[in-house]
């Protein structure tokens, strides 16, 4: 019988390469979580509709899933980190792109309407479907399989962190500064973000068979992921999850009618989610959810969903605030679990096309969730639509846990 290593929380970030690449995160995230809330509230205040709100989810999620498999297969044959780079500087030119559009946005708007915009939007999904899959790839490169686990937590965290500071900034400097200084400011950290990614050493693509045809090649991770006990219901468990559950995209809605505030305290709640992230992240690095993680995953969704209905029903910033903070604290959980299960069950050369459908699953479901909260909200009002939505997480909850017994039973160290 084995002895069990000592665990050591701050594995992964001995490595030097890899302490870049999360930095390269922290910082590309702060500037997307910035763009994200600026166009949502830009978005909301030429329309004062939140159907509209739910069309910039979708315009993005859109190209998004239409490229994603394609993506992944570029990434398993390819340079991941030249792939980063050429897509992340689309990905600015998005941005500069949105910065021009808002010097006179009232006229623009008048002129030409959101067609423009939601065009850029659609970049940025495009940017994203390949980001995504090469992102994850190259990150399993650069620690050794043992320490997937931890990576996975410190990657989480960091991203928590940055998606915490990234809304928190984007409302502050648009609130006080305009949002010519938000737009500057996202480019800047944007900037920062590749000077992190320069520093990290291209890898050799793993071996495979770089002759065989795409559709074969395609239809290969595909198969891989739906025939597997384990990944297929993990990430159905999260779609679904964040498709009904996610409140994200109505806050504005929220911070306009509900609770009578403006873009600073809009700021505060979208990073209330990412706090609770944090502290959460903070202690798994210390606990890693490495036994009976099937059974937690299932519950941490579960208080996930009741999170965002008791959020529906507040009225008061600091309770929204708190409820928010909870859904934020029971996601990271998932979200954790998730990862490593991806991390560990997947071959090298396949990492690409598996990550592409993960994105499929888990990183379009943000847009269309924000489309179906949109559509929702415009059918049964706003508080009904989140309650609604909250209510039907409880019960993919409980559908995954009666079709999926190997999850249910999961431990992580079974996969080691």
């Amino acid at each position: 019988m084995d002895t069990p290593l000592k665990h050591d929380p701050l594995a992964a970030l001995r490595i030097g390469e890899y302490r870049l690449f999360i930095g390269f995160r922290f910082f590309m995230t702060i500037a997307v979580q910035m763009q994200s809330l600026i166009i949502g509230w830009q978005v909301y205040e030429l329309t004062r509709d939140p159907l509209f709100l739910g069309l910039v989810g979708l315009a993005e999620a859109v190209p998004f899933i239409a490229i994603s498999l394609y993506a992944g297969h570029m990434a398993d044959l390819h340079d991941r980190k030249r792939l980063i780079l050429g897509f992340f500087l689309l990905l600015m030119a998005g941005t500069v792109i949105l910065l021009i559009f808002s010097l006179d946005l009232k006229r623009f708007y008048e002129a030409v309407g959101l067609v423009p915009i939601f065009g850029v939007v659609a970049l940025t999904g495009i940017a994203r479907s390949f980001i995504g899959p090469a992102a994850v790839a190259l990150s399993a490169q650069l620690v050794p399989r043992s320490l997937y686990p931890n990576s996975s937590t410190w990657s989480s965290l960091v991203w928590h962190i940055s998606a915490i500071a990234g809304p928190a900034l984007g409302g502050l400097i648009y609130g006080f500064f305009g949002v010519l200084a938000a737009y500057g400011a996202i480019l800047v950290s944007a900037s920062l973000s590749l000077l992190m990614l320069s520093g990290i050493a291209g890898r050799p693509v793993p071996g495979d068979d770089k002759a065989e045809p795409i559709r074969r090649r395609l239809a290969t991770g595909l198969r891989f992921v739906f025939r597997h006990p384990v990944l297929l219901p993990s990430m159905a468990l999260d779609m679904f999850g964040v498709l009904f559950g996610g409140a994200v995209s109505m806050l504005p809605v929220f911070a306009v009618e509900v609770l009578k505030v403006g873009p600073k305290e809009l700021g505060f709640l979208r990073a209330a989610p990412m706090a609770g992230a944090v502290l959460m992240s903070l202690v798994l690095t210390w606990r890693p959810p490495m036994g009976r993680s099937g059974r937690s995953l299932l519950l941490a969704v579960t208080g996930f969903g009741a999170s965002i209905i008791l959020f529906a029903l507040s009225r008061n910033l600091s309770l929204s605030l708190f409820f928010l903070f909870l859904s934020g604290l029971f996601d990271n959980i998932s979200v954790v679990i998730r990862s490593t299960i991806m991390q560990l069950a997947t071959p090298d050369e396949m990492r690409g096309r598996v990550a592409s459908v993960n994105s499929i699953f888990i990183g379009s479901s943000n847009e269309i969730g924000s489309f179906e909260s949109g559509l929702a909200a415009k059918i049964m009002g706003l508080v009904p639509s989140v309650i609604f939505g909250g209510g039907m997480t409880l019960l993919v909850v409980a559908v995954t846990a009666k079709v999926a017994p190997k999850l249910r039973k999961l431990s992580l160290h079974a996969l080691r």
